[in-house]
């Protein structure tokens, strides 16, 4: 059978940019907003946000927070990657409903890429490892390959077990934009392929923050060349603020849900790190930070300036953390040793091993899962190990492996601060793990029709954020299907003047300042 791909979905394959032609709005005129820009500043905490505040009380993430909600201990999804935690944000689910766990994971279902489908048991990397590079686009060769579709190639949003946000907007008859940093991105089109109307996925490179040896063309290499990337995808939200499509070339609509992501703190964090325990900003961690507020406040004025800041909810937050904050506790171990180990204890049976700050494996032999925790457990202290999550306990967190394709048969929960990496890797800190470091991240609701100021101090979860959003634009939260499953509900103290007629929810919540 040969495999259907829509015109749409070729164009984006094609290109690291698409836009579909402007869709009818057609959501309810008494919605609370009629915009949401959510913006994830990858690797900002919440005690990164409170510091950097205090320091900068005038700045715009001080001004959004006056103007809105601060939660104060907001978390992410673990494993805290940028894949599942960018679709913890836009489906409210976990990997256990997303069956997103990394950017580069394991599928007992499918089948290597460019094979015949005759052995099932692929690797899949969602990475930028994938792209063509002419120009920065996915690479269909590299794709692993579905059985169950005629053996053809699985895109990220095919593999989406839930649909977004987008996919929610655009089916109401809204518009829809979304700005990231690898094609691989293209996920948050949603299972339907078509859920973002105007998509721009400039590839940033890859992850070689603190890397000896490295190319002065590399983005991440540099903290300068980085912020100069994340100000050229800012200008393109200034476009759509404008009413125009991401790169200035047309009119459309004013997206109903849009944004991006900032890499300059991520970039920040692993170069320059924080100068103690209790997480206070170092010269240079401070300075991205300010970089990323100066391009919110450019978002702010433009809003502004178009009349729509009252009908725009802002949303500030991050896809994960990265650590250890304590710069005492970082622990560099090679991730060889990690892989010999599980080799040794049973040859032939690893599938997949993913590692940064933890680890994650799959078996082709899942009989030796057992074998395999035990080895990892007797040689804890050397590889820096707190916990081999298997079985009964790792089925607690996620679907049994032995029922699901996709999750992991261990989970390697390191001591705080262990990085498994190459010895020669000089950044200061990573994410991917169980860690709260990891997944504590900042969570800001900024509009004028917001109760402002007000902090809410006990834990959230960004999964809370699709469904505040679909409600925000007056639609039901229950038309995401990863709440319906898991359960997420809207943030609480999202109190809406009274022009919104919207419940009020007062439970944990305290005004901000003295």
């Amino acid at each position: 059978m040969k495999a259907f791909v829509s015109p749409l979905v070729s164009l984006c394959i094609a290109a690291s940019a698409c836009v579909a032609g402007p869709a009818k709005a057609a959501l309810p005129a008494d919605a609370p907003v009629r915009h949401v820009l959510l913006v994830s500043v990858d690797g900002l905490h919440g005690s990164d946000l409170a510091h950097f505040v205090a320091a900068h009380p005038d700045s715009t993430l001080a001004t959004l927070a006056k103007q809105g909600i601060d939660y104060t201990n907001a978390h992410t999804v673990a494993p805290a990657d940028s894949f599942p935690g960018l679709m913890a944000l836009v489906t409210g689910g976990t990997p256990a409903v997303t069956g997103v766990y990394y950017d580069d994971s394991y599928d007992r279902s499918l089948a290597a890429p460019g094979s015949d489908c005759s052995t099932l048991g692929s690797r899949v990397r969602y990475d930028e490892s994938v792209d063509t590079g002419k120009p920065s686009a996915i690479d269909l060769a590299k794709m692993p390959r579905d059985p169950k579709n005629g053996c053809a190639p699985l895109l990220p949003h095919a593999y989406l077990r839930v649909n977004t946000i987008f996919d929610v907007v655009h089916d109401a008859g809204g518009y829809t934009a979304w700005i990231d940093k690898h094609p691989t991105y293209e996920i948050v089109q949603g299972p339907s392929g078509n859920g973002v109307n105007d998509i721009f996925l400039p590839e940033i490179g890859g992850n070689y923050e603190g890397m000896n040896n490295v190319a002065t063309t590399e983005i991440t290499g540099s903290l300068a060349k980085t912020e100069r990337y994340d100000a050229m995808k800012a200008r393109a939200i200034l476009y759509e603020i404008d009413g125009r499509t991401h790169d200035g070339s047309k009119d459309a609509p004013v997206p109903n849900v849009f944004g991006m992501n900032f890499q300059s703190v991520n970039v920040g964090e692993k170069l320059h790190g924080w100068r103690d325990a209790d997480g206070d900003l170092t010269p240079g961690l401070d300075a991205s930070i300010g970089f990323v507020d100066g391009l919110l406040g450019r978002f702010v004025r433009e809003l502004d300036k178009k009349g729509l800041r009252e009908s725009t909810l802002i949303v500030i937050t991050a896809k994960h953390g990265n650590g250890p904050i304590d710069p005492a506790l970082l622990h560099k171990i090679d991730s060889d040793k990690l892989e010999q180990a599980v080799r040794v204890a049973a040859p032939g049976a690893l599938a997949q091993i993913t590692y940064d700050h933890g680890a994650l494996i799959w078996l082709k032999d899942q009989s030796e899962t057992s074998k395999i925790a035990a080895a990892l457990r007797a040689h804890a202290d050397e590889l820096g190990i707190q916990d081999v999550l298997h079985g009964t306990r790792l089925a607690d967190l996620f679907p049994s492996p032995k029922k699901d394709s996709r999750t992991p048969d261990l989970i390697v929960v390191t001591r705080d601060g262990v990085i498994y990496t190459s010895p020669h890797d000089g950044k200061l800190a990573e994410h991917g793990g169980f860690h709260d470091d990891d997944t504590s991240v900042a969570l800001i609701l900024s509009n004028p029709g917001l109760a402002g100021g007000r902090l809410v101090r006990y834990p959230v979860s960004t999964t809370e954020v699709a469904p505040t959003v679909i409600g925000a634009l007056g639609l039901s939260p229950d038309k995401l299907q990863a709440v319906v499953r898991e359960g997420a509900g809207i943030l609480p103290g999202v109190n809406w003047t009274s022009s919104h007629a919207l419940a009020q929810n007062e439970a944990g919540v305290t005004r901000a300042g003295p």
